[in-house]
């Protein structure tokens, strides 16, 4: 039985990289102790490092690491000075780290021994730290090197890779251990996860996400009476409340159901940590070091069952899918065998299996399989020998986690029509009856999970195992309360007196829009900043991005006519036309006006040269693969109808010569949405490569995209570090364009409507609107979420979860799902937030119900 002494904390990278959170993880120890049970904390690296030091390795393989290891170390030295601990306990580490890079740069290849040897120092560098500050709080902690205590079980037929860098370690009561630790008079004991040793005493790791593994391991070695899992979601839920606000917290789950939910995408727990505590009936606890009050999700095997019924629903992005052709494996036997000893053979590990008569068709994981290029070659090369394969990717398993699946079938025909025209690859049920699994291509997965969770949890009412939802959680928890800190909260007595003389309507707020252009314009590499229009053409809205010095992206002749009547005074050389699928007499009134012309396609410039002659041209290239929030944003790729792929360049080379045309911009923009800042200089770097073969290209343009926080507690695009990142990627000598639209607007613009009737029906409360998807298509169309609050009751607390819903005749009609509102009455006026861009530009006249008027708040 589990020794109710010890309880294992895991705290992760998020819940390590501040001092208020290790004041966190202090009031945690002392309460543990007060309890009459000793803590033994197992930390990650702070948040990011793991990342910096795969970094390291890179710069002393190929160049100096020596910034990036000034920058490591005055990240760990920031922190110490902000716990108020000396940064010389990290002096010996950091002597060791200096000499292991100087090792991997002397090397002719790097190593995974080596590799391990330094990723290791993450963990260390943290815990050495985190010890000390423990100290300083009148905590006897105790520092332990994980190392002499987790040895990994060396198999021979383990390539490298998997013995040094995704080791597996035994997991069972270790008295030596226990006596070890029994009676040395410590408060809290303190080591690492992430890390553990082999035969040699070499350093291994347990793979990325492996401290939760390595809490579990020192859970069993402990016999603890019980794990706590610390990160920054309190608990589990039935999606990712990142994404889904509305999603649910699961407060108790058995072994199993947390171990596929984890398999199948969940991000709070990794698989792997699930088995030691399982066998040894070690009962796991979610807890957030943003709530340390709420109590989190428990996984035990004291689970009442419930019945059949779906817990959760996942998904898992970067997929590859294997699809296997052939008549020949009808009835033919060992056909199975034989393209299973293929993947063995590669090393690749098959997750999902689907057969018929003549096809197999299989998922691989990323997180289990080295999927580089290569590999996927020569694997197909091989199984060419035995069928006809094809790769299918991206691809993502959406799945229906819980229990009892199968006698569930005859109720999920309603659910499962969410798949109607989406292409499925695969489904799989599994064997364990614990999800239902379906593989779709990767852009279609939000929105579906979205659609699904909607159906099976937004009249689910709370009991032993459903809890209240994020958002709920978000705004009632003293923890994390919200803080509003918006234009529309202080202008909210105009915004009411407005809709009170017209509703609905849009409002603009002026000084947004201007801090906005100014914030894009500080991007130093970006030599010109193009406001795209078709986000919003408001003439007002020109005027002032006008005055703020953008320029102006177009994509349809009235867009151009639109700008020329809002800033007569434009320039033409200020203006850039780049339709798609144009009419060529679109492309002669552009060159009239002399404006900026960009060609997606070699067609028009092939067949009417005589249009195109002596002028000069931008080409809108598709580097492949897109980015953003949604398979609808998303603008490369081949599912994609924008833009000239690699490939065809050299013929609209070709073209362009023939009509005596310059090429002088090369263009992309891969979608909208897109938080990662690496996205733009790695178009810039691709667009640089191809300008070898075109010698009169001035400019690139990179697009926009430029990703907008819309729900709660999301972190914004972080603009300083796309600058840096866009500064090192800039080739000399020519000029960086951006075209963002978007970002510019969505903030400084709200929707304002007024409650109209509100209606009860079963569990599910509705609040219905005098607009709907006629003023704001974007939620039926995309899924979209936009925080919607009662701008009447700001100040009142939400009490009920609701729909809020227009009046439409469509069932899609419905503005946010499952949202926290105070009681709502006719009259009432509900402020849509981030509507500024896409919203009136996409408005129709629907059912005959005119869209929402517009207007500006002046500054």
């Amino acid at each position: 039985m589990p020794d109710p002494s010890w309880i294992v904390c895991k705290f992760g990278g998020t819940s390590v990289s501040t001092r208020s959170r290790w004041a966190t993880i202090a009031n945690v120890v002392r309460a543990h102790r007060d309890d009459g049970i000793r803590p033994f904390l197992v930390c990650s690296a702070l948040s990011g490092v793991s990342d910096q030091l795969e970094a390291l390795l890179l710069d002393a393989r190929d160049g100096d690491p020596t910034a990036t290891l000034e920058a490591l170390r005055e990240r760990h030295d920031a922190l110490a000075r902000d716990l108020g601990v000396d940064a010389a306990v990290l002096d010996d580490r950091f002597e060791r780290l200096r000499k292991l890079v100087h090792d991997v740069s002397e090397a002719d290849a790097l190593s995974p021994r080596l590799r391990a040897a330094v990723m290791a120092h993450g963990e260390l560098l943290s815990t050495r730290l985190g010890a000390a500050f423990l100290q300083e709080q009148d905590l006897n902690a105790r520092w332990l090197d994980a190392r002499e205590f987790l040895r990994s079980q060396d198999e021979a037929s383990l390539s490298p890779q998997r013995r040094y860098l995704s080791a597996t370690c035994a997991a069972y009561p270790d008295r030596i251990l226990q006596q070890h630790l029994a009676g040395d008079g410590a408060d809290v004991h303190l080591t690492q996860g992430f890390i553990a040793s082999n035969a040699l005493d070499e350093t291994v790791l347990l793979g990325r996400g492996g401290s939760d593994t390595s809490a579990a391991y020192f859970a069993a070695k402990l016999d603890a009476a019980r794990l706590e899992i610390w990160t920054d979601v309190p608990g589990l839920f039935t999606a990712n409340p990142r994404d889904i606000p509305s999603a649910r917290l699961l407060k108790q789950l058995s072994y199993d159901e947390a171990q596929e939910i984890a398999t199948m995408g969940g991000s709070v727990l990794h698989p792997r940590c699930l088995d030691p505590v399982r066998r040894h009936h070690i009962p796991l606890h979610v807890r957030s070091t943003d709530a340390p009050t709420m109590d989190g999700t428990a996984v035990s095997d004291d689970v009442p069952d419930a019945g059949p019924q779906v817990k959760a629903i996942s998904s898992k992005d970067g997929i590859t899918a294997v699809s296997m052709d052939t008549l020949g494996m009808w009835q033919q036997v060992g056909f199975l065998a034989d393209v299973f000893q293929v993947f063995k053979h590669h090393g690749l590990s098959v997750d999902l299996v689907a057969t018929s008569e003549a096809n197999v068709t299989v998922t691989l994981d990323p997180v289990a399989n080295a999927l580089d290029p290569d590999v996927i070659d020569r694997l197909l090369h091989d199984l060419n020998a035995y069928c006809d394969a094809r790769v299918i990717e991206p691809v993502a398993v959406v799945s229906l986690v819980g229990r009892h699946i199968r006698s569930l079938l005859h109720e999920l025909g309603p659910a499962l029509e969410v798949f109607d025209e989406h292409k499925v690859h695969l489904v799989s049920q599994a064997a364990s009856d614990l999800n239902l699994s379906f593989v779709v291509d990767e852009a279609q997965a939000p929105r579906l999970v979205r659609q699904l969770h909607a159906q099976f949890f937004a009249t689910r009412p709370a009991d032993a195992t459903f809890g209240p939802s994020w958002q709920e959680l978000f705004d009632a928890s003293p923890d994390t309360a919200r803080e509003r800190d918006t234009w529309w909260q202080e202008r909210r007595p105009e915004l009411l007196r407005l809709a009170d003389e017209r509703s609905p309507r849009y409002v603009y707020d002026e000084t947004q829009l201007r801090e906005k252009a100014r914030r894009v314009r500080s991007i130093a590499p970006v030599d010109r900043v193009f406001y795209a229009v078709k986000a919003n053409p408001h003439p007002e809205v020109l005027r002032i991005l006008d005055d703020e010095g953008l320029h102006f992206e177009c994509v349809s002749p009235g867009e151009v006519e639109r700008v020329i009547e809002a800033v007569p005074e434009v320039e033409p050389n200020r203006v850039l036309f780049q339709p798609n699928f144009a009419a060529v007499d679109e492309y002669a009134a552009a060159f009239e006006r002399g404006v900026h012309v960009t060609l997606d396609n070699v067609q028009p410039l092939a067949e009417h040269p005589g249009v195109f002659a002596g002028q000069d041209l931008f080409v809108r290239v598709d580097p492949g693969r897109g980015h953003g929030h949604h398979r609808h944003v998303r603008t490369a790729g081949a599912q994609s109808k924008f833009g000239v792929v690699p490939d065809d360049l050299p013929r609209l080379r070709d073209a362009a010569d023939r009509a005596n045309a310059r090429i002088i911009g090369l263009h992309v923009h891969a979608g909208s949405g897109i938080t990662d800042v690496d996205a733009w200089p790695d178009i810039a770097q691709f667009l640089a490569s191809l300008g070898a073969d075109f010698p009169d290209v001035q400019t690139l343009n990179v697009g926009g995209g430029l990703g907008v926080p819309d729900r709660p507690n999301t972190a914004p695009l972080d603009l300083d570090a796309l600058a840096d990142r866009l500064a090192d990627a800039k080739p000399p000598g020519l000029d960086l364009w951006m075209e963002p639209g978007r970002y510019l607007v969505a903030d400084a613009g709200v929707l304002l409507a007024t409650v109209t009737q509100t209606k009860t029906k079963g569990e599910v409360r509705y609040v219905g609107l005098d607009t709907g998807m006629n003023s704001l298509l974007r939620p039926s169309l995309y899924g979209a979420y936009h925080d919607i609050v009662n701008l009447t009751r700001l100040d009142v607390p939400p009490e009920y979860t609701a729909e809020v819903v227009g009046p439409i005749c469509e069932t899609g009609d419905v503005l946010g799902h499952s949202r926290r509102l105070p009681p709502c009455e006719v009259g009432d006026v509900l402020l849509i937030a981030t509507a500024g861009a896409y919203g009136a530009s996409m408005s129709t006249r629907y059912n005959l119900r005119p869209p929402a008027a517009e207007g500006v708040l002046e500054a």
